[in-house]
């Protein structure tokens, strides 16, 4: 019961590290009040995990909707403890490929939405006495790879990391902490199939160099977010903790 008490907000909890980090706040006693674009997804989740709180349908990436869902988890709860800003979309291609449009909407699913829920959740933070924002980035925001074109992704969770500092010295006066999470390659329902039958590339340059011997999994990754998010970690602020099996040490 690490998160006892505590009313936190996660989002794209409607499959993979989203859906295990709602299963696993709430068994640490958390509230959760969640959410998804997914409305399938959201509702599966709701139904897998008793007791929470999941919102379908909802658009982080339309700042008029990041600021629905988070009044409408403080009216269920009457505050926020933490911010879990697990969800993103991305599209990927090489340089003088990738449309405007493509990097247009990668920014919009992987950082505008970051910045409109911290926004949102900003105001009732502070009057709540302070919090947790915990962010995801991305190994792909700290180094290059070979096999995969992904301009518009790292350049976007870079965005992500860089505006977590911001936050900490901003937040620390009202005693709000941020922290971010980079993971690496991890299963999840839209990476399982390639990890299943690798391409010669993947294996090669990825996976057969990662010092652990696996690619990650959900768990994981929550892992690191519930002692983010919790009391364990209140001193814990500007950390950039990544989740790779160390395989970007090698490069």
């Amino acid at each position: 019961m690490r998160l006892a008490g505590k009313i936190a907000l996660i989002t794209g909890v409607g499959g993979g590290i989203g859906a295990a980090a709602a299963a696993r706040f709430a068994a640490e006693g958390a509230r959760v009040v969640g959410c998804d674009l997914d409305t399938v997804g959201a509702k599966r989740t709701a139904k897998a995990v008793p007791g929470i709180t999941v919102m379908g349908g909802v658009d982080l990436g339309d700042p008029a909707q990041a600021q629905a869902w988070v009044d409408e988890a403080v009216a269920v709860h009457d505050g926020i403890d933490i911010l879990y800003n697990n969800a993103s979309t991305q599209r990927f291609g090489a340089l003088d490929e990738l449309s405007t449009a493509d990097w247009d909407f990668t920014m919009r699913n992987e950082l505008n939405l970051v910045y409109y829920t911290v926004r949102a959740a900003w105001p009732h933070l502070k009057q709540h006495g302070g919090g947790s924002i915990v962010n995801v980035g991305s190994i792909a925001a700290i180094r290059g790879v070979e096999f995969m074109a992904q301009n518009a992704h790292s350049a976007a969770k870079g965005g992500v990391i860089a505006l977590t500092l911001q936050l900490v010295v901003e937040g620390g006066p009202h005693g709000i902490r941020a922290n971010v999470i980079s993971p690496g390659l991890i299963e999840t329902p839209n990476t399982a199939p390639m990890l299943a039958d690798p391409p010669e590339s993947l294996r090669k340059v990825v996976l057969d160099r990662i010092p652990l011997g696996r690619h990650g999994r959900p768990d994981d990754v929550v892992n690191a977010a519930v002692f983010l998010a919790s009391d364990e970690s209140a001193w814990v602020s500007g950390a950039h903790l990544v989740v790779d099996g160390g395989g970007s040490v090698l490069g």
